[in-house]
């Protein structure tokens, strides 16, 4: 029997080394990325700098980001208001189809997600995610079927009633301890932004070893208009006095306390949101995550202008028209930014129109995950991987139930908005988007073959909701 040679054995010994090493490098290659999706809650397409470089709000955090990564310019929302906004997030489902499709207080549970509706959390955890959330959830209370520990997160810490979450300064929040989603004491003296965001720092660090999806739903810039003194300093002048004048104070309406610079303090909530993005960004970046990491960051849908807020002073909407609770483009075309180093090259920007019905198939695509069926959403991961998205859609669809029935449609160019409520004859208004981005000239009348088929469509994409507290049929027989 003959023996190996020292020089053999370390020839061996240096093959076994390199062969490991390749294994994991491999392992590492394979290794399922990390998803952060950070949602603003009522952040206007033109509050962001990177998106209106004439707006009055610095974004730094946010512009860097949009350096980093890809810019898409027509994404858009769920719906006009959070809740069913949320719902097409979390479910892929358009309006047309989803079980929340308005905002609603809880009746019977009919407002809050069934155990039947599949979301996103669910679908990442059960390919071995950890999953949390971090600030509003909207979408079921702890002893509905849709609290957070019965829709797929492991961990979640802040509002679940959008209502509730209008105020910074409350005296409880949400958690999820032992499993179970339950109410917990807070300061209050304690900016809540502050606390929901030193929970998704700590989320990130606890699980920094394997994958995690995080949901970052933030408050901010919603009503009430409240910030911590020492961030509406930046805003003020030395005297003071606000820097964006002419200010009229706000005086107590509702829910909402008085307030004597909402300008300032307005500003100063934007820029508090840009900060603690800044903080995630430079967090996954410390910990050596950001080449594992796509960072998604995006807003529920266009600027609001309850509790003394004004999206006209500060061109919250951009070129758009339209705010909150409209169908035009100022109320669902939300900005979106998408950071994937190694992936693509930094500063893209995409034109192609989405929606948020297509982040759960998305994420689905990028981490492996085999998507739910019958949902409406399709996959643009491709596109974060520098490749074409293998099909686009033919339409979008909304609906909203506010003040009547209102119903978007857009195709290509074309947009299709309908009007309609009890006992009155329903209003078709059309606009071309590539001609009048603002929505400013209605040409139905010209283009009766152009609202014909729309109209069509828009039948053809929805469906009758299941759940009572949406049914609209007495608005469409009368």
């Amino acid at each position: 029997m003959r023996l190996f040679t020292k020089s053999t054995a370390l020839k061996l010994i240096t093959f076994a080394i390199l062969m490991a090493n390749f294994a994991a490098v491999q392992a590492q290659g394979k290794k399922k990325p990390n998803i952060i999706f950070i949602l603003a809650d009522d952040l206007g397409y033109g509050n962001v700098h990177s998106f209106n470089p004439n707006s009055k709000i610095p974004t730094p955090h946010l512009d860097k980001l949009t350096d980093e990564g890809i810019k898409f310019t027509r994404f858009y929302s769920g719906n006009t208001v959070c809740a069913p906004s949320r719902c097409a997030l979390m479910t892929g489902l358009t309006m047309g189809h989803a079980w929340i499709r308005g905002n609603a207080k809880a009746k019977d549970g009919l407002a809050a997600l069934r155990a039947q509706d599949f979301t996103l959390a669910e679908s990442l955890k059960a390919n071995g995610y950890k999953t949390g959330m971090f600030g509003k959830w909207g979408l079921g209370d702890e002893d509905s079927k849709g609290a957070p520990h019965l829709k797929g997160f492991d961990s979640f810490y802040g509002y679940l009633d959008q209502s509730h979450a209008h105020h910074y300064y409350t005296n409880r929040l949400y958690e999820i301890v032992n499993g179970k989603t339950v109410k917990v004491p807070v300061d209050t003296t304690k900016y809540t932004e502050d606390l929901i965001v030193n929970k998704a720092v700590e989320f990130i660090k606890a699980n920094k070893d394997q994958p995690f999806f995080l949901y970052l739903p933030l408050t901010v810039p919603h009503a009430e208009l409240k910030v911590p003194a020492e961030l509406l300093k930046k805003f003020q002048n030395a005297d003071g006095s606000s820097k964006f004048q002419p200010e009229t104070p706000f005086e107590k309406k509702g829910n909402y306390s008085s307030e004597a610079q909402p300008h300032a303090v307005f500003a100063a909530m934007v820029n508090k949101l840009d900060a603690d993005v800044g903080t995630i960004v430079d967090l996954v970046k410390k910990l050596g995550l950001d080449n594992d990491t796509y960072i998604f960051f995006t807003s529920d849908n266009g600027p609001h202008k309850e509790g003394g807020a004004d999206p006209v002073f500060f061109n919250s909407s951009g070129e758009f028209r339209g705010i909150k609770r409209d169908l035009y483009e100022g109320g669902i075309r939300v900005p979106l930014i998408v950071r994937a180093p190694g992936k693509i090259a930094a500063r893209q920007v995409n034109t192609t129109p989405w929606a948020f019905w297509d982040v759960l198939p998305t994420l689905d695509d990028l981490t492996g995950t085999v998507p739910p069926k019958n949902i409406d959403g399709l996959s643009f991961a491709p596109l974060l991987n520098g490749k074409k998205a293998a099909k686009e859609h033919e339409y979008f669809y909304w609906q909203f139930n506010e003040d009547g029935l209102k119903e978007a449609l857009t195709k290509g160019d074309w947009k299709l908005i309908r009007f309609k409520d009890k006992g009155t004859p329903e209003k078709l208004e059309l606009y071309n988007l590539k001609t009048d981005i603002g929505e400013k000239n209605n040409i139905a009348a010209k283009n009766p073959d152009i609202v014909k088929s729309l109209y069509a469509l828009m039948k053809q994409a929805k469906t009758p909701s299941e759940n009572p507290i949406f049914d609209w049929s007495e608005v469409e027989k009368n």
